[in-house]
């Protein structure tokens, strides 16, 4: 399924104050600045429903869970609970390398790099970030993780698991791999000669699976799942079989 067509399904949840939605791979959280034309999920809800305020926003190749707001109450009141911290974020991950504990808390704060613009890095001086973690399955050269994000910083994921030495496995950014293949899973399978390897992920090996917050007028506190894309599922599928 492209990403265009993907967008058409994403809705989870609309009411009169906020939509809930299942971003792509692929697809931007906002307006590129460059390039307002290109896809992206406000424009898209923007077309389709009229007022929507961002509240957060999801890296263009993580798929997952995302809210925005429909009023500006909604909008103060959910970003007071990002930034209150009362709003429960789980990731689903796939790392390089079998990490050694299978539970813990990676606690280092975060700075933008100095000399490449659009990366971060743990530094002394940084803010605050926390990062809790569970092993869900452990496989060859990898390790499937559930993610708690606890602070909310740019690349969190990403900068926090690199810092361990667990880079994400495909992370062309972080990372060592742009994608995956079978080649890379299968021991001693290798391509045919005369066709190109067709990867079986070629975008960040992340998802937000789970939000969880309160309803902006009702109080009820919400949770909300984003099943995990094809793509993830038929990688998962392949490490279960030849790892």
């Amino acid at each position: 399924m492209t990403p265009a067509k993907a967008l058409r399904q994403c809705v989870l949840f609309e009411d009169a104050t906020i939509l809930v939605v299942n971003k792509p791979a692929g697809v931007l959280t906002v307006p590129d600045r460059h390039d307002p034309a290109k896809l992206n999920v406000t424009a898209y809800l923007r077309g389709r429903f009229g007022n929507v305020l961002i509240v957060h926003r999801l890296d263009r190749d993580t798929s997952g869970v995302l809210v925005f707001a429909r009023t500006a109450e909604a909008h103060r009141d959910l970003s007071l609970q990002f930034q209150n911290r009362t709003v429960e974020k789980h990731y689903r991950a796939l790392v390089a390398g079998q990490v050694a504990t299978d539970a813990g808390l990676i606690d280092k704060p975060i700075v933008p790099h100095p000399h490449i613009g659009g990366k971060m890095l743990v530094a002394r001086k940084g803010k605050a970030s926390q990062t809790r973690y569970t092993v869900l399955e452990r496989f060859r050269q990898f390790t499937w993780l559930d993610i708690e994000l606890l602070t909310g910083r740019t690349h969190q994921i990403r900068v926090h698991f690199l810092s361990q030495g667990y880079p994400l496995a495909v992370d062309p950014l972080y990372g060592k791999r742009s994608r995956l293949a079978l080649s890379d899973i299968k021991p001693g399978y290798r391509a045919p000669l005369d066709k190109e390897e067709r990867p079986l992920l070629r975008r960040l090996s992340l998802h937000a699976a789970t939000l969880v917050f309160h309803h902006p007028v009702t109080r009820e506190r919400l949770t909300f799942e984003a099943p995990l894309p094809k793509d993830l599922r038929a990688l998962l599928q392949q490490l279960r079989k030849w790892s």
